[in-house]
């Protein structure tokens, strides 16, 4: 099976990009990796930040520090909290912090600059500063000299003013600057969540430190005091005024109660009734009574009417007189008689007849004593006629009266409501005046009591040992910023590590087989593309030996690692061009100086040594390296061949020891088609004919990226050997490379890693790759010293 001939993306897969990694979660192996590659300059950037701290702590003068506790304390002031006209709790967050805002405010440091008189104190002004302040404060002059502060405005140039206001405005300015400097330089702090702030000043002089903050804590003390103060006396000026407009609103509030109760006449009585609601009350009283009195008076009228209607024959039958009338004896007077005359009459009648003249003279009597009493019930009827219509017209008269006292009591309840609003604004007004007067004696009181709600639980003390710098925190500070700092440098290097360092990132960046490593060889390596000189005979310098020498490595030290890497490219070509007689080999780069004509020269030596007839040829007609590096003195080679029709017999050379045969190329000045020559229909039949002779033809050929003569050669290569050099050849633009020449990445056998620091190679495998582990095979390779040795000879 022909392996050139399969596509590239079927042979294997190219990575998306450098980044694709980025994608997957994170690689701890790959951390660590990085991390041991980047050790040193971790530890150098440490080393250097050490050198640093402990710099600072030789140029930096030790402070002070003196701290005092305060106290927000409540139960100070808790006898006069209930009467204080201003208090304020303190028991949240906010009003701590607003205690801090006092404590570094510009008042309160004003208040210990004038006491301390500190814009006089030079070793407060001017205390000694350590280095690096020194070379801040020098940057500032320079950009202040650069760029000179404006004038104050209102002052103009100080220097025209008489001395007295200059010295005057001098002083000003220096107590301003204190004030500033004190401001910024105190420290208020709370401790965890109590009510306890670390008041705390640090200065070169513990003495200094001491005092200001000793002055800060007294300071803060009497402001709180006469704070308070403040807020009563305000209070109590406020009350006062206040007191005067409650009580005229007072007074005028119940004077309008007063006259509106005497306009509608809303008089009360003792219990507060209304007179209109009393007198209501009495006229219902009264109806009720005449109500029933007009009842009794109606009944007793109709019964005695009923009588008198029903005639004087049966008035007798039905006079049923009440025994309290007044006429009643008369009547029963009456009865008796009528009774006895009539029992006369029945008896006369029974013994004499009713003709008999006594019968008829008791009738007459009979009849007399009933007239009586019909006339006698008749003015009973009509007294008590006149009785009912009397009481019926005092009922009347009263049901009158109590309408006209219900409509009056209805207007009297309407102005009630209007007076009751009118009370309840009079009482109110009194309860607040009388509130308020209250309050205003006390606050009055307690002008002469005032109370602060701090007091001072630890008094400043004269420090004994500096505060800063602390020796450990910095030394372990300035270690972490180091580590910190190499940490980003050996990111940045990781960052811009673009290039081949493992076989692996040649099989995953750009698909290729990897075919071996090969190790820097000789001395300090040259530039193999360096134009000639225009004498030849420079050949025999000692820079021409060694590039000489680093062509025959392969021959010289066929058991060195680098020979081991090309027999493993030589069995990669066995296996894919199997069954073809000639093998066409092509040797190409991305870059100048990657080492290709060093590679294709020990390739083909290696083939030739192990008996196989190998032709090398130069290929890079516009910058012949191979020819240079083997210190060929030839006037013709293939351009001549080529152009004039001959076979590789009339130009070629033969290598004595291997029976390798070279063709070289003769620079001759600018010849800008070397594409087209090495495309043309000669340089194929040149190349035919190498065939017939050789089982092997090495062609070293310009890089891929400058030119495009290997592109043009490429129908005439069976195979192609990548050689990319370690730590240099960019992935990308090998990547690039490969993509936009598909004909020419389909017929690539291989990679090869030039020029690689087996010393370093090692870091840059995975745990467990074969990089780690290239120490265990050192006794199948020759030494590089060896190498070195033979390859100087």
């Amino acid at each position: 099976m022909n392996y050139a001939n399969f596509p590239l993306d079927k042979r294997m897969p190219l990575s998306n990009s450098d980044a694709a990694d980025g994608d997957d979660f994170i690689d701890i192996e790959r951390l660590l990796g990085m991390a041991a590659r980047q050790a040193k300059v971790v530890a150098v950037c440490a080393v250097i930040g050490l050198f640093l701290g402990l710099l600072y702590l030789q140029t930096t003068p030790p402070k002070y520090q003196s701290i005092a506790s305060v106290l927000i304390d409540e139960g100070l002031n808790k006898i006069v909290d209930d009467i204080s006209a201003a208090s304020t709790t303190m028991q949240t967050d906010s009003a701590i912090l607003s205690q801090i805002e006092i404590l570094t405010s510009t008042r309160l440091a004003a208040v210990v600059v004038d006491k301390l008189k500190l814009d006089q104190n030079d070793a407060f002004m001017n205390p000694p500063q350590s280095a690096l302040a020194q070379g801040v404060g020098l940057i500032r002059g320079l950009i202040q000299y650069v760029r000179p502060s404006p004038v104050m405005p209102g002052v103009g140039d100080i220097s025209k003013l008489d001395p007295a206001a200059r010295d005057a405005l001098i002083a000003t300015s220096r107590r301003d600057y204190a004030i500033l400097k004190l401001q910024n330089e105190i420290r208020a702090d709370r401790v965890g969540r109590s009510y306890v702030i670390a008041l705390g000043y640090q200065a070169t002089d513990p003495g200094l430190a001491t005092a200001i903050t000793k002055a800060y804590a007294d300071a803060y003390l009497a402001d709180q005091l006469d704070a308070s103060f403040d807020a009563t006396e305000r209070a109590a000026v406020w009350l006062q005024g206040r007191l005067t407009e409650l009580r005229e609103s007072s007074q005028q509030a119940s004077l309008a109660v007063e006259k509106f109760r005497a306009e509608h006449g809303l008089s009360a009585n003792s219990d507060g009734q209304l007179m209109s609601d009393k007198q209501l009350a009495d006229l219902n009283a009264q109806l009720i009574v005449a109500q029933a009195d007009t009842a009794r008076a109606s009944a007793r009228y109709q019964q005695y009417k009923q009588i008198v209607d029903s005639g004087s024959d049966n008035a007798f039958k039905d006079a049923a007189i009440s025994a309290d009338q007044p006429s009643s004896a008369l009547i029963s007077t009456l009865k008796t008689r009528y009774l006895t005359v009539a029992k006369r009459q029945q008896d006369v009648e029974a013994n004499f007849g009713p003709e008999h003249p006594q019968a008829v003279a008791l009738a007459k009597e009979k009849a007399d004593i009933s007239a009586q009493i019909f006339g006698e019930l008749k003015q009973l009827t009509q007294s008590y006629r006149n009785e009912y219509e009397v009481a019926l017209a005092r009922e009347t008269a009263l049901r009158a009266n109590v309408a006209a006292a219900q409509g009056k009591s209805s207007i009297d309840n309407q102005s009630q409501v209007k007076l009751r609003d009118l009370d309840q604004k009079a009482t109110a007004l009194t309860t607040l005046y009388q509130t308020f007067l209250g309050r205003y004696e006390e606050a009055a009181q307690q002008q002469s009591f005032p109370v602060g709600k701090i007091r001072i639980i630890s008094d400043a003390s004269t420090p004994l040992s500096a505060s800063s710098p602390r020796s450990i925190i910095v030394l372990c500070l300035s270690l972490v910023l180091g580590v910190l700092m190499g940490a980003g440098f050996g990111g940045l290097n990781e960052f811009n590590e673009r290039f081949f360092r493992t076989g692996e990132e040649v099989r995953d960046r750009v698909g290729l087989k990897f075919l071996g490593y090969l190790p820097t060889i000789g001395g300090k390596p040259t530039k193999e593309d360096k134009p000639a000189e225009p004498d030849l005979k420079v050949a025999k310098s000692p820079a021409a030996i060694e590039r000489r020498a680093r062509m025959r490595v392969s021959i010289d030290a066929p058991a060195s690692m680098f020979s081991e890497t090309l027999r493993s490219a030589k069995i990669a070509f066995d296996v894919v061009m199997e069954g073809q007689g000639s093998r066409v080999i092509g040797v190409i780069s991305v870059l100048p100086g990657e080492g290709k004509s060093t590679v294709a020269a020990n390739l083909a030596g290696l083939l030739a040594a192990n008996g196989a007839r190998t032709l090398l040829i130069d290929g890079d007609l516009r910058n012949p390296g191979l020819s240079r590096g083997l210190g060929m003195e030839a006037e013709q080679g293939l351009m001549e061949a080529v152009v004039s029709g001959q076979t590789w017999q009339s130009v070629g050379k033969i290598d004595r020891q291997t029976k390798l045969a070279i063709i070289p190329a003769v620079s001759r000045g600018h010849f800008s088609h070397t594409s087209e020559l090495l495309s043309s229909a000669g340089m194929r039949r040149f190349i035919e004919n190498a065939k017939e002779t050789f089982e092997y033809i090495v062609v070293d050929l310009p890089p891929l990226g400058p030119v495009v003569d290997a592109k043009a050669f490429a129908p005439l290569v069976d195979g192609f050997v990548l050689v990319t050099e370690w730590g240099r050849t960019p992935r990308a633009m090998v990547r690039s490379m490969l993509e936009s020449e598909p004909y020419v990445a389909n017929k690539i056998v291989g990679a090869v890693l030039n020029k690689v620091d087996l010393k370093k190679l090692a870091k840059y495998g995975s745990f467990g790759a074969s990089e780690k582990f290239f120490d265990k095979y050192s006794t199948y390779y020759l030494d590089k010293s060896e190498v070195r040795a033979k390859a100087n000879v």
